[in-house]
């Protein structure tokens, strides 16, 4: 063979690449300043026939030195990945949004089609996100499938510039008749906050097609999460969601364990330190329950959860073929708290899929009360909770209540402590009277549906006086001047139960007995209107005695003019009233 053939050949194979074609200045620690600086580096770009894939991260690149990289760009029309993470080292920040916006120009010019953009590690603020912004909406974005944003310290303002971003670029690619499909999409640490967050989700819903969404430490709470969670129910591949370490408290759980009911594809949920609480484990337990057969991970590690609410998260994951861990770490379960999840846990064969309990925070005092949750405490429409501390059997939750609108009465910012008994867990539909027990709702009242008294009939052991006592000021607690809710709590919570006997009729004397008690160990309730209605009405039934009614009536009419807060003693008392049987 000729030596001019063998030539031909050569450089024919040199034009040839199987697979993907990359450049990789990865991890090289170079101070590209200006165009002398990466001189080099421009003539391995222009020669590189087919570029895919070009790794700048780990250098640091000036302004100068950025816009000759450009140049050299501007006519590699394959580019599908910027690999550009941990870029601008040293910097000053005035540097990157010019450097930014002279690369994504050399990108729109070449007409390269981007599928994975990586920019994290990079501390350019919402100016940095100024500089891709005109990227982002652009047709090199419409293909993109991977956005990786994770320390770049957006804020606020970046996270609502990358939305509209985000939003425009959907818009234009669906008018040209190819939809923005993005599937992954990484902004951990970047301090979003909720307004950040609710920015985004709006995009969220718009794109639909997202598979990973990792949005940890980004200061978010439950308006924020929220609204994540209704946007994520609109993306019905999403496979990993870690929200890790941002702060859902009671509605942000239950906002996102009812998105995961639509999310039937997830595999990896990591709802770590983010304060769910016992009720949102509950919610979310209640999801699982339902669906996800391909999960494979659940955090709920460091979330305040109580031993019974854990117990509900183990029950709920059994089936699970695909389940490799469950990690509750760093809760609040105590010693025998942990043996006994241990127990759950192996009784159905799962016990290696448990994560370590080291750091489990051990079963809380009775009387430990938890500081209110800032975010929550400015929300004047809602009762928010400030905290759960849960034992074997009991779990305990304060609730706040700011501002209740009562016409008729003046008992405003009230707090009480409320005892939950833990219903003995129904497979199908226990967690849901569960949730309404530790934290009542006429919502959730009237979702438990026309079977709800034959349910808590099942669920509650409806000889105990005690624990009827405590379903009757749950449900009439929830009392609202609504057409449905009044039907509901006057059935149920005013003598319309099958359950309600004249045993009954001596707790609902007996169960708000006591005023200004100084006993630690009786637990403090806020009178609320529902009570004193249901009790009001209790007077005026047949079955109430009469010389009982009076005193009853009396006792209401107390309430009504104090402005104290009443101690309830839930207690078992025999079918009549004996005054010898008082403790």
């Amino acid at each position: 063979m000729a030596s001019g053939d063998i030539a031909q050949i050569t450089e024919a194979l040199a034009k040839t690449h199987v697979g993907e074609v990359e450049l990789s200045y990865k991890g090289r620690g170079l101070k590209l300043d200006n165009a002398e600086s990466v001189k080099e580096m421009v003539q391995e770009i222009e020669q590189c026939q087919g570029l895919q894939s070009l790794r700048l991260e780990g250098n640091t690149l000036g302004v100068e030195a950025a816009q000759a990289i450009a140049k050299s760009l501007e006519a590699k029309r394959e580019l599908e990945q910027c690999h550009w993470s941990d870029l601008f080292t040293g910097r000053l920040r005035s540097e990157i949004p010019p450097a930014l916006r002279s690369l994504g120009n050399a990108l729109m010019t070449s007409g390269a089609r981007l599928t994975h953009l990586d920019l994290s590690d990079n501390a350019f603020g919402p100016d940095g996100v100024k500089g891709i912004e005109s990227l982002l909406k652009s047709s090199a974005c419409y293909t993109l499938r991977e956005l990786r944003l994770r320390n770049c310290g957006m804020g606020i303002g970046g996270g609502m510039i990358l939305a509209s971003a985000l939003t425009e670029c959907h818009k234009q690619s669906s008018a040209a008749g190819s939809p923005l499909r993005l599937k992954v999409f990484i902004a951990g640490r970047n301090r979003l906050e909720n307004d950040g967050a609710a920015a985004l989700a709006k995009a969220f819903k718009l794109l639909g097609s997202l598979e990973e969404v990792h949005m940890p430490q980004n200061g978010i709470n439950h308006p924020g999460i929220s609204a994540l969670a209704t946007a994520l129910k609109h993306n019905p591949n999403l496979q990993l969601l870690n929200l890790n370490d941002n702060t859902f408290t009671k509605r942000g759980s239950i906002a996102m364990a009812e998105a995961i009911r639509h999310l039937q594809c997830l595999k990896v949920i990591n709802f770590g330190d983010c304060l769910v609480r016992s009720e949102g484990a509950i919610a979310i337990a209640g999801a699982l329950r339902e669906g996800l057969p391909f999960l494979r991970e659940l955090n709920l590690s460091f979330g305040e959860i109580c031993e019974a609410a854990a117990v509900v998260v183990a029950k709920a994951v059994r089936g699970k073929a695909d389940l490799e861990k469950l990690d509750l770490n760093g809760n609040c379960f105590g010693e025998e708290g942990c043996e006994a999840l241990r127990e759950v846990m192996e009784s159905v064969n799962m016990e290696d899929l448990l994560g370590s309990l080291s750091d489990d925070e051990g079963e809380p005092e009775d009387d430990d009360e938890e500081e209110e949750d800032e975010e929550e405490k400015e929300d004047e429409e809602d009762t928010e909770e400030n905290g759960v501390n849960g034992t074997k059997d009991v779990i305990e939750e304060k609730v706040i209540l700011a501002n209740i609108c009562m016409p008729e009465w003046t008992m405003n910012n009230l707090e009480f402590t409320c005892i939950v008994l833990s219903p003995q867990e129904d497979p199908h539909c226990g967690s849901e009277l569960t949730s309404f027990l530790i934290s009542p709702s006429a919502e959730k009242l009237i979702s438990l549906g026309a079977k709800r008294i034959q349910l808590i009939e099942q669920q509650v052991d409806v000889s105990d006086a005690s624990k009827v006592s405590e379903v009757f000021l749950k449900i009439s607690s929830v009392y609202k001047d609504e057409p449905e809710v009044k039907y509901y709590t006057r059935c149920d919570a005013q003598f319309g139960l099958s359950f309600i006997s004249p045993r009954f009729v001596s707790v609902v004397y007996y169960c708000c007995l006591l005023f200004q008690s100084e006993d630690k160990k009786i637990k403090k309730v806020a009178v609320l209107p529902g009570h004193l209605l249901a009790l009001e009405r209790a007077a005026a039934q047949e079955f109430f005695p009469e010389d009982q009614a009076g005193v009853l009536q009396e006792f209401v009419s107390r309430l009504v003019c104090s402005k104290y807060n009443v101690y309830l003693v839930l207690l078992h008392f025999p079918d009549h009233l004996c005054t010898q049987n008082k403790r």
